[in-house]
């Protein structure tokens, strides 16, 4: 089994489908069991796959693999497993997968943690997979986490991750605006639907990722105004929000956020592009 000539076909395969071509390299090492970066250590591969009776199996997986990749099924659904800061959160049909895009708005949270007097209490409302929970859960271990989530399919991949993550954070099912009554807390990490529902998005995600989670209404604000309501009633005074949205957002997330929050403030992410606000509940 030529690995290397394997991995030249799949990627002239990949790119013709305008697909990125590193993509190969985690398929083939998600069927060999392997790091990605194993695939280059010769030595090891090849001791490998000595060891198995009949490599043609593994092509034919890989293949099988690549061939739902060039369909534009999400790599992280193939796989089951998307890389999020310090962990890997478990996903799949039903669930969006974490974005990258959203560590500075951990690292944010965090540093806020560090200044407030424990035990800090966090809730992440449209917690999907627990990308976001599950990081403050794991780098603030003093903090306590609930999480809240809507559909049902993605809290089946929730609950997952929190039974192999972090036993500590607490998961609650329902709609933001009836969750937790009488409920109070230090800081509040929103992540709402807020694409417009004639928006347009890429094929991977608009034919495999959950509408629910991606449309926020018809301007796409519907959604997220009900959320920064949410917030606005769980937070304690002083209280902190956060909140992802489109780069395209920020003057209407700010007038919202106006009407119970001040302090408000936008920032960019890890590509450099306005997409998410912080403020401060009066």
């Amino acid at each position: 089994m030529d690995i290397k000539a394997i991995l030249r076909i799949a990627k002239s395969q990949l790119e013709q489908s305008g697909i990125i071509q590193t993509d190969a390299e985690h398929l083939m090492a998600h069927v060999l069991g392997l790091p990605r970066m194993d695939l280059h250590n010769v030595v090891l591969v090849e001791t490998m796959l000595s060891a198995v009776s009949d490599t043609g199996i593994i092509e034919e997986q890989f293949f099988a693999l690549l061939d739902r990749r060039i369909n534009h099924e999400p790599l992280q659904y193939i796989t089951g497993l998307a890389p999020f800061r310090y962990l890997e959160i478990e996903v799949g049909p039903g669930v969006l997968v974490p974005r990258p895009e959203s560590e500075l708005l951990v690292d944010a949270v965090l540093a806020h943690i560090k200044n407030l007097p424990a035990p800090v209490s966090v809730i992440d409302l449209g917690a999907g997979s627990g990308a976001l929970a599950l990081a403050i859960a794991t780098e603030a271990p003093e903090a306590r986490v609930i999480a809240v989530e809507k559909s049902p399919e993605a809290i089946y991949w929730l609950k997952r991750n929190v039974s192999v993550i972090a036993h500590n954070v607490r998961v609650v099912e329902g709609d933001v605006a009836e969750v937790l009554p009488g409920v109070k807390c230090d800081v509040v990490i929103a992540n709402p639907p807020y694409i417009p529902n004639s928006g347009q998005l890429p094929r991977d995600v608009i034919a495999f990722e959950p509408h629910i989670a991606l449309f926020g209404g018809v301007t796409g604000m519907e959604l997220p105004k009900l959320f920064i309501e949410a917030a606005a009633r769980l937070l304690k005074p002083a209280g902190v929000l956060v909140i992802e949205h489109s780069e395209n957002q920020a003057i209407a997330i700010a007038t919202e956020l106006a009407v119970d929050f001040e302090d408000i403030a936008l920032h960019d992410d890890l590509l450099g592009r306005p997409r998410w606000s912080s403020a401060v509940r009066r």
